[in-house]
């Protein structure tokens, strides 16, 4: 990026790269009681999920990205800001929408992310990684109708990353938009804070783009 330190995407950026790893946990009772805001990365499991919290925080090995989709079966918090007094939190929630795991264990963890999602006081803002490829599934629009209320209310804001756009012809990217867009007018109200945007870690599209946002989410809290 060729944009100065004093510029606000850069200032996101960099907020963003001093992301460091916190804890994991597979329960809620594991997570940390304080009330440092959190935003929680969700998606299909092969949406590109890891690969975008590494490409927001510069870091290639961030967020572990299993060779077998699905196979990850924690809430890895990640804290973010400055290094003896973070402001923020990322959640790394599991994928969802593979069949490489038991149906027990797929069950008990659609239970965790739908109670961490549904009431978790600290979660402030939700990105969810959507495959620009194939749009709004519906896996996600079940996650979308999960998280409505609270997105109605202005209580928890969302991002959608259409990943991999890279892949997509300019015409398809802009189709891939319209149709997300119409789909998330579902879960929208005058008290919601809906962002929208094509994103590849290929090309970088998209990245200081979701780092400001995130970056915003904090400042106006």
């Amino acid at each position: 990026m060729n944009a100065t330190i004093s510029s606000p995407a850069a200032a996101a950026l960099a907020w963003c790269h001093g992301a460091r790893f916190l804890v994991t946990a597979s329960t809620l009772e594991q997570l940390p009681a304080d009330e440092l805001p959190e935003i929680a990365f969700v998606g299909r499991s092969n949406a590109g999920k890891s690969s975008a919290i590494n490409a927001l925080a510069q870091h290639k090995r961030l967020a572990f990205s299993s060779r077998t989709p699905g196979r990850t079966q924690h809430i890895n918090l990640f804290a973010v800001g400055p290094k003896d007094a973070p402001d923020a939190l990322f959640a790394d929630l599991p994928g969802y929408g593979y069949a490489a795991v038991d149906r027990g264990s797929k069950l008990r963890w659609q239970a965790v992310m739908a109670e961490y999602l549904a009431v978790r006081r600290p979660l402030h803002g939700v990105v969810l990684m959507v495959d620009s490829r194939l749009g709004i599934t519906e896996l996600d629009q079940r996650l979308l109708e999960l998280i409505a209320p609270r997105v109605r209310n202005g209580e928890v804001r969302l991002l959608v990353l259409l990943t991999k756009s890279d892949k997509l012809s300019r015409r398809e990217a802009q189709a891939a938009l319209v149709a997300a867009q119409s789909q998330l007018e579902s879960v929208a109200s005058e008290e919601s804070d809906i962002g929208l945007t094509l994103f590849s870690v290929l090309k970088q599209v998209g990245v200081a783009d979701a780092a400001l946002v995130l970056r915003g989410w904090i400042d106006a809290r």
